[in-house]
């Protein structure tokens, strides 16, 4: 059940109305700006609170998605305990060179942090090149999840998306 205040503040804070080209190519009449949430402290602080019940028990990294997912997942460790991982979005091209900055991801459980689904494209690149690095990847919690109602755009890849918020309750919050 989601929090119908927490709907109503990041929905307050972060609808943005015009048009807008996502990640995907695909355009959109409304777009939720989640680095409005992501920079209010207690905003942040409460999205975080609502994915602690939302993460598996057998969770060893979080897995944070540059850019959005970072804060959130930093937030998140900060509340479990649990190590952060750093995700980019190609591998860098220097120094370490390195996909994922923090701790080896081989053999462990990783549940990626995200801020907004849509597609999943973003999530789908970094769960395959975590598991080209041999992290075991099956969920992904997202603080918004934009995809169509009833449907996972991530099936294709066998993750499971746990959402603290979904676009029918931001639209619920919107028209309250």
């Amino acid at each position: 059940m989601a929090d119908t205040a927490l709907a109503a503040d990041i929905d307050a804070l972060c609808r943005l109305t015009g048009e807008f080209t996502l990640r995907s190519g695909q355009v959109a009449d409304t777009y939720f700006d989640k680095y409005l949430f992501e920079a209010d402290p207690a905003l942040l602080d409460r999205v975080a609170t609502q994915m602690l019940d939302l993460l598996p028990q057998d969770t060893e990294l979080l897995g944070g998605l540059e850019m959005g997912g970072i804060p959130i997942a930093t937030m998140v460790s900060a509340k479990t305990g649990t190590s952060a991982l750093f995700v980019r979005k190609k591998a860098k091209e220097y120094g370490t060179c390195k996909l994922a900055e923090g701790p080896d991801v081989a053999g462990r459980r990783v549940t990626i942090i995200e801020d907004v689904i849509t597609t999943g494209g973003a999530v789908r690149d970094a769960t395959n090149a975590l598991r080209e690095a041999g992290a075991i990847v099956e969920v992904v919690v997202c603080a918004i999840d934009r995809s169509p109602a009833g449907e996972n755009p991530l099936a294709d890849v066998g993750l499971e998306i746990r959402s603290v918020l979904t676009r029918a309750e931001l639209d619920a919050a919107s028209s309250a």
